[in-house]
């Protein structure tokens, strides 16, 4: 009795495939809001979009014309040009460029030119402080005056110079501080375009499981008005089809989020009418490594570190300065102007001489700024021991993360194969009468969930690796 059945199940399977497959003779008309049945397609198709799916009763729509698509390189060249935090880090190193500018200005001769009138008894005319000519008379009249005044440090025990190759190493930090927010704002657009790539190939599992999904509708369809199967099956299937269609909106609605996540990352204004190109990152160079190895290398060249070095160099040159403050300064001065009543015949005069200022209490103002200084120089140093310590773990989780992402996509190919062949098998049992839609929606999420581990597993090596190359103080 089994075997008539069984040949009976395997008949109509035939028969329904013959029915489906051919023009003339279309499948019975489906409850409203069931999607038709539809070709397999593999996951990670290109030109995604959200887009309504078709209704049984609706006229096919052309295709939308293809989105153009945007590749890793195109993103990282619009980030390094308008993404805001390098910008501003840009600003940053002109604001060091202005400090050193005026930081040179001390060293230079100071020369002021001045003119002045007045209408009195007294007159001083105009020049330095230094060298002032006064004139005293008994009647009213108007002075005339003008004048040129200078002054020239000759030595101030190191203030001004030490000051100065301060603000050259704080030039020098700032530089290494853009290069280090050009890689952190690298790995941000890298790690954003790799999951928006993770979540389109997600669009295309979905996309696949639909349509498996109304296949396998159809199919059920057929056996319960054959009387094969009850109506919970159709039920139940129905049940599948519905679940598939919000997954892929889902997908789809993920997709565009990551695709605006990626906007902001790389700076980029605009929508999100656009598609992620296919890129992977290939293997690091060192990857496989020792840890210490590889410490090594990011102690060389990560510029957080070198960006410390030169703040180092710099608070050094304060300390210097700020004991300096303990010593007189020595300036020359002179000045050359031309007074008179009459301003047709002035008479011309001049000076020259030095200038030595030594402030002998301040209140222990100096001793202050000095400790201020020291203290300053010594978090320098603490922060650098905290920096060598960040980079060594930076390392250590990214060379993990890789390793692991490696590993799980073979065993995530281990398992798609394996649940593919599940999906094929229930697939085989169901249209044989000898499985049931149970086991067979039971294969299609196990082949679903399979998929969409493997998606992740890329995505995370792809990360992974980005996450590695910035932490070695790779762009």
């Amino acid at each position: 009795m089994w075997p008539v059945r069984t040949c009976a199940c395997v008949l109509l399977a035939a028969v329904v495939t013959v029915g489906i497959a051919a023009a003339e003779d279309p499948p019975p008309p489906a409850t409203p809001g069931e999607a038709p049945a539809s070709s397999s397609a593999a996951p990670g198709a290109s030109a995604v979009s959200l887009t309504p799916l078709p209704s049984d009763k609706s006229v096919p729509s052309p295709a939308p014309p293809p989105l153009r698509v945007v590749t890793l390189a195109e993103l990282e060249r619009t980030a390094a040009a308008h993404q805001p935090q390098i910008l501003a880090a840009r600003a940053q190193v002109g604001i060091a460029q202005g400090e050193l500018e005026q930081g040179r200005a001390p060293l230079l001769p100071q020369i002021t030119a001045t003119g002045q009138y007045s209408y009195g008894t007294l007159h001083t005319a105009a020049g330095s402080s230094a060298a002032t000519i006064s004139t005293i008379g008994t009647n009213p009249s108007g002075f005339w005056s003008a004048g040129l005044s200078g002054t020239q440090l000759v030595f101030d025990f190191g203030q001004t110079p030490e000051r100065f190759r301060s603000a050259e190493q704080t030039l020098d930090s700032e530089r290494f501080s853009e290069r280090a927010t050009l890689i952190q704002v690298l790995l941000g657009v890298r790690r954003a375009y790799f999951n928006a790539r993770a979540m389109k190939d997600l669009v295309g599992v979905a996309l696949e499981t639909l349509r498996d999904q109304d296949a396998h509708l159809v199919q059920v369809r057929g056996f319960v008005q054959f009387g094969t199967q009850p109506p919970i099956a159709l039920a139940q299937q129905r049940a599948a089809v519905a679940n598939a269609r919000v997954q892929l909106i889902t997908a789809q609605n993920n997709y565009e989020t990551a695709k605006a996540q990626l906007n902001q990352a790389s700076g980029l204004i605009s929508g999100t009418d656009y598609d992620v190109g296919d890129e992977v990152l290939g293997a690091v160079d060192g990857e496989e490594d020792t840890l210490d190895a590889l410490v090594r290398l990011a102690l060389a060249a990560r510029p957080e570190l070198a960006a410390i070095a030169k703040q180092h160099d710099a608070q050094e040159a304060i300390v210097r300065a700020t004991k300096g403050a303990f010593g007189p300064a020595l300036f020359a001065t002179g000045s050359v102007a031309e007074v008179g009543t009459n301003l047709a015949h002035l008479q011309p005069g001049w000076s020259a001489g030095g200038l030595l200022t030594w402030p002998i209490f301040q209140g222990g103002l100096t001793v202050g700024q000095l400790h201020q200084a020291e203290a300053t120089l010594a978090n320098i140093d603490a922060q650098r021991s905290i920096e060598k310590l960040q980079v060594r773990l930076d390392v250590n989780t990214a060379q993990l993360v890789v390793r692991a992402a490696k590993a799980t996509i073979v065993a995530a190919d281990d398992a798609l194969a394996n649940a593919r062949e599940q999906l094929r098998l229930a697939e085989q049992r169901y249209a044989t009468g000898v499985g049931n839609i149970i086991e067979l929606n039971d294969a299609q999420v196990s082949f679903t969930s399979a998929a969409a581990q493997l998606v992740q597993a890329k995505y995370q090596l792809a990360s992974a690796r980005a996450q590695l190359l910035a932490a070695l103080g790779r762009p």
